[in-house]
């Protein structure tokens, strides 16, 4: 999601973290990829969704109206754009969709585009920091093996230890 966020904010998309931090009855558009739906035999028709971005999480409330118009959306979207208004009681935040918009192929436009994508470097990693002397190339530096004789390791008279269970 970090990739996109530009063009997202381009089109007044705010993060989920955002989202989550703003005053009850405050109206917004966020997007994120979509974690989970779920519609309760209990909650009367009512849909919930959890969408992802790269800064949180954001639960969304879909009423039964608002399924029935955009049911395509709300089933097959990868990415959801939702367009609602915040309710907060306390720490428990939501957001009651008003209209939803399906942001699949902004995600799927990823891989189709031309700028770089730096990735980080872990600690192991010697793209980044250039790596040491390959080990195979100097195969002399080895401690030469020593002609010693060690009687307990002689291979006729190998010696088992016994495992007993007392």
């Amino acid at each position: 999601m970090s990739f996109l966020r530009e063009d997202l904010r381009r089109k007044n998309v705010v993060t989920c973290a955002e989202a989550a931090s703003l005053h009850d009855g405050k109206w917004l558009l966020t997007a994120g990829i979509v974690l989970v739906r779920q519609k309760p035999g209990s909650a009367k028709g009512v849909m919930f969704a959890t969408i992802e971005d790269e800064t949180g999480v954001v639960n969304v409330v879909i009423w039964p109206s608002l399924f029935e118009r955009q049911r395509r959306v709300v089933l097959s979207a990868s990415m959801l754009g939702v367009n609602g208004k915040i309710q907060r009681e306390g720490d428990v935040v939501h957001l009651v969709a008003q209209r939803l918009f399906d942001f699949s192929s902004d995600l799927s436009s990823l891989g189709e585009r031309d700028t770089a994508f730096p990735l980080q470097h872990g600690r192991g990693d010697e793209f980044s920091r250039g790596g040491g002397p390959d080990p195979r190339d100097n195969p002399n530096l080895a401690v030469p093996a020593r002609d010693i004789f060690i009687p307990d390791l002689h291979i006729d008279t190998l010696k088992v230890k016994s495992r007993n269970f007392h």
